[in-house]
């Protein structure tokens, strides 16, 4: 059974199935999956490799979880550009690889917006395609992440807000760089519908890795992880998890309570869906998106399941950063943010819970 995602579960990608329906034969997806991810090991010292999934009972004690909780971590950090990102956007090149030889024009200009991981994700990948790539970043990005962005070979395009303009500004000038004609190379599968299929490979290892999984506690900004991963995981309860500094998800579920009628929701998003009003903060820095612009595939999934979303406040945040630095993973207080979602909303005794933690901490 091969390590590489891409291709233990080749069989339910929706790139492969495309593969295979326009006549390419198996070999031919897995030369294909084969010669990209040599390509971005080249790019980034490693390529894509099934990721650790560790059973933390110290770290459940010290959190303060009732006994009888078993508490599961699925570490993301040393994956491809530090974070999950990389698997979504592996997933997109892969579906827009099959694409092209099966006989669409090829992509030039590649475009996303991103604070951080989802923009070194796309920019190992579009590096590994030998693409050209346009990362659109906010005036607060990391210095380290804007370090690495241009040794990729990024074009980087700094946004910064603009009086009377509502929304992320550095999505605003994505979807105007996209309307003109860039590739959307993106995380969101409002954007980029594929962006799905990558990050469903992460579910379906956790679904391997720990049988009997009652809850998911996944940290959102745009959405596409919790919604990917709840997807891949199967019939676990989801709880997306956001802070007090930028909640849009929670207030869309008060506002279609009590029947969270989503059809009503998609024909009428503004009412439901709007961009943040205060100034996005937190400590968690890369959950801020001022949309969750995957909402309404992510609600739908987390009514499913029987979850809610959970709004964290700051000193859960601090706090979950401080515990998951003390299990030696060098998560980011993005990365850790799902745990500030167990502390707000504890499991019951008995429960069998997961965790993502899922971008590094960069210096």
């Amino acid at each position: 059974m091969s390590d590489n995602p891409f291709l233990r579960y080749r069989d339910r990608l929706d790139s492969y199935a495309a593969a295979i329906a326009g006549g390419m034969s198996d070999d031919e997806f897995v030369e294909l999956v084969e010669n990209l991810d040599q390509a971005v090991a080249d790019v980034d010292g490693a390529g894509f490799r099934v990721t650790p999934t560790t059973a933390m009972p110290e770290l459940a004690a010290a959190a303060g979880l009732a006994e009888g909780v078993e508490l599961f971590v699925k570490v993301e950090v040393d994956n491809v550009g530090g974070s999950h990102k990389a698997r979504h956007l592996m997933g997109v090149a892969l579906q827009m690889l099959v694409d092209e030889a099966l006989g669409a024009e090829p992509s030039g200009q590649l475009a996303i917006a991103s604070c951080g991981n989802a923009a070194l994700g796309a920019s190992v990948i579009a590096r590994a395609l030998d693409r050209p790539l346009q990362v659109f970043v906010p005036t607060w990005a990391d210095p380290p992440v804007i370090d690495r962005l241009t040794a990729l070979g990024a074009d980087l395009r700094v946004c910064a807000r603009q009086e009377g303009e509502a929304g992320d500004p550095c999505y605003l000038r994505f979807g105007e760089a996209v309307a003109t004609g860039a590739r959307a190379f993106s995380v969101q599968g409002v954007d980029t519908p594929s962006a799905f299929d990558g990050g469903r490979t992460l579910g379906w290892e956790l679904a391997d890795q720990v049988a009997g999984l009652d809850a998911l506690y996944v940290q959102v900004g745009g959405g596409a992880l919790a919604t990917a991963a709840s997807r891949g995981v199967g019939d676990v309860t989801l709880f997306p998890v956001q802070t007090q500094g930028c909640a849009p998800l929670r207030r869309a579920w008060d506002l279609l309570q009590p029947d969270l009628d989503l059809e009503r929701a998609a024909a009428d998003p503004a009412a439901y869906m709007w961009p943040w009003e205060d100034e996005p903060t937190s400590a968690a820095s890369g959950i801020l998106d001022d949309v969750t612009y995957d909402w309404l595939p992510l609600l739908r999934r987390t009514h499913e399941t029987g979850g809610e979303p959970i709004v964290a406040d700051e000193a859960a945040v601090l706090r979950a950063h401080e515990l998951a630095l003390a299990t030696g993973v060098p998560v980011s207080a993005t990365g850790s943010a799902g745990l500030a979602g167990l502390l707000t909303r504890p499991a019951a005794s008995g429960e069998r819970v997961a965790l993502l933690f899922t971008g590094v901490e960069r210096e």
